[in-house]
């Protein structure tokens, strides 16, 4: 599969100037803080951008750059507009004719008709998720924290090289509680209301899109535990807007659609991160309807990688592989080789946890091909966190499940020396997959050793996979806590347990 050839940014590369990659790269942290952004952007990045290789910068990124330069928009900064690198498949234009799809839904668990939010989007979505803590920093963070939600937009499985963000130390002690009670500050905000007569226009989607991303980025800040409640109400919200809104034009009901079937992954990703597993299969199989309703390839791709994902966590191993398999068929068009390595990986998955090691073994081989075609244009947004570290990271958890230790431990420490030290989540997620490896393989010393890499890192990062990992890691080394790096382990993570 040909993927496009990138074209320079030759107007970005001149707006660095004089400025050495690093120099102009401390200049846009530097900016990001002034507007209380937080983006990891380094000289690496800024030669992504300036070879082309990043056509639409994410949402942080694109407030920052604003603020640099003002007056500016995105196209004279040699950017190309967001519509263009979503990863959907384009659609033939509607005539005047055309009526818009419409929706019948299921609500989420626990929910019915009669809870339809009637106040519209705006309110739920100020009331959900608020742009800023007022009046400084909310009781109990630490003092310095940042008083404005980072608008990094995470996607996929909170790693992102261009926008991941650290989780705050606050998060130790009554960490769900702050974060859920910090979402109640605020009111109606300036996200418009469903227009009159029952009209949905661009001002609505838009609300739908923001509340994505606005999700996407809190989860990156606090962990899931906290938001799923909140995040359920703009998602009625929306939903209410598909049952009951009529759209003049056919792509605002495609744009529409598409955003609520992306908030219904979003708000399914907080319930599988958070362990309601039931939840989080509801509103995979709503995003799912909703993109086959729509004819959305895209959508219905992400749907299924998520389904394949929370299939293999329950250990439901046939699902998962049938899940990648029905995604992959769904994007055979989309021109997206990276889209087509990550649902075969899914794939190998599912194949590893049935056991079937030749198949699993092909899947991965595959994988590494499409992936090793490069990005194109047509790479979902959602999915920028799928990069050579998640790669190996995601193989090794095949040979894990097919008990091959030493093929685990090789490219689970692959990702933990790929991965970049300022993404802390990633890389305590990385280590904490290679200590179990190790210590399933019997190298228990190096497993207490990078043990206490992942704790190092617990003072900025919380996650209740990462919590889960290390929680089987340290049952599987306690009968060997002789071993002087496994008593150390097991003494350190029993204290800070305690605080």
């Amino acid at each position: 599969m040909a993927t496009s050839r990138a074209v320079p940014n030759l107007a970005f590369r001149e707006l660095r100037g004089r400025l050495s990659p690093a120099e102009f790269a401390a200049a846009v942290r530097r900016a990001a803080r002034e507007i209380g952004e937080q983006v990891a952007c380094d000289a690496r990045y800024v030669g992504r951008v300036e070879a082309g290789e990043i056509r639409c910068p994410n949402y942080a990124y694109e407030r920052v750059f604003l603020h640099m330069f003002p007056g500016r928009t995105l196209t004279d900064l040699g950017f190309v507009a967001r519509e263009r690198v979503r990863g959907r498949r384009a659609r033939p234009p509607a005539g005047p004719g055309d009526a818009a799809p419409t929706a019948t839904r299921a609500f989420p668990p626990g929910d019915g008709p009669g809870a339809v939010l009637t106040t519209g989007l705006t309110t739920a979505l100020a009331l959900a998720f608020p742009t800023d803590f007022p009046g400084g920093t909310p009781t109990g963070l630490p003092a310095g924290s940042p008083t404005a939600f980072p608008t990094n937009s995470p996607t996929g499985f909170r790693n992102d090289e261009e926008s991941d963000v650290l989780r705050r130390a606050f998060m130790t002690g009554g960490t769900a509680t702050l974060a859920a009670a910090s979402l109640g500050f605020g009111g109606p905000g300036s996200i418009p209301a469903p227009r009159a007569g029952g009209r949905v226009g661009d001002p609505e989607v838009r609300a739908v899109e923001e509340a994505v991303r606005r999700i996407r980025l809190l989860d990156d800040r606090y962990g899931a535990d906290g938001l799923y409640r909140r995040a359920a109400e703009p998602l009625r919200a929306a939903y209410a807007l598909l049952d009951s809104g009529v759209t003049s034009r056919r792509s605002t009901a495609d744009r529409l659609h598409s955003g609520a079937g992306e908030l219904s992954l979003s708000v399914g990703w907080l319930a599988h991160d958070s362990g309601r597993l039931a939840d989080a299969r509801s509103h995979y199989a709503e995003a799912l309807a909703t993109a086959r309703m729509a004819g959305d390839e895209a959508l219905e791709a992400h749907a299924f990688s998520n389904t394949s994902f929370l299939a293999r966590d329950a250990g439901r191993h046939r699902e998962a592989l049938r899940a990648a398999q029905a995604g992959l068929r769904a994007a055979r068009h989309l021109g997206s080789p990276r889209l087509l390595s990550l649902l075969t990986l899914r794939e190998a998955g599912g194949r590893a946890g049935l056991g079937d090691r030749a198949a699993c073994e092909e899947a991965l081989g595959r994988a590494r091909t499409l992936f090793g075609l490069g990005a194109a244009e047509a790479d979902p947004e959602w999915m920028s966190f799928f990069g050579e570290p998640e790669l190996e990271a995601l193989e090794a958890q095949c040979w894990s499940a097919l008990g091959d230790w030493p093929r685990a431990v090789r490219h689970a420490h692959r990702a933990t020396a790929l991965q970049s030290p300022h993404f802390a989540r990633n890389l305590a997620l990385y280590r904490a997959q290679l200590a179990g490896d190790l210590a399933r393989g019997g190298r228990v010393a190096e497993a207490g050793a990078a043990g206490h890499q992942v704790l190092d890192l617990l003072d900025e990062v919380r996650s209740t996979r990462i919590e889960a990992i290390l929680t089987d890691t340290a049952r599987t080394l306690r009968p060997r806590r002789s071993v002087p790096e496994v008593a150390g382990f097991l003494e350190r993570r029993t204290a800070l347990a305690e605080v």
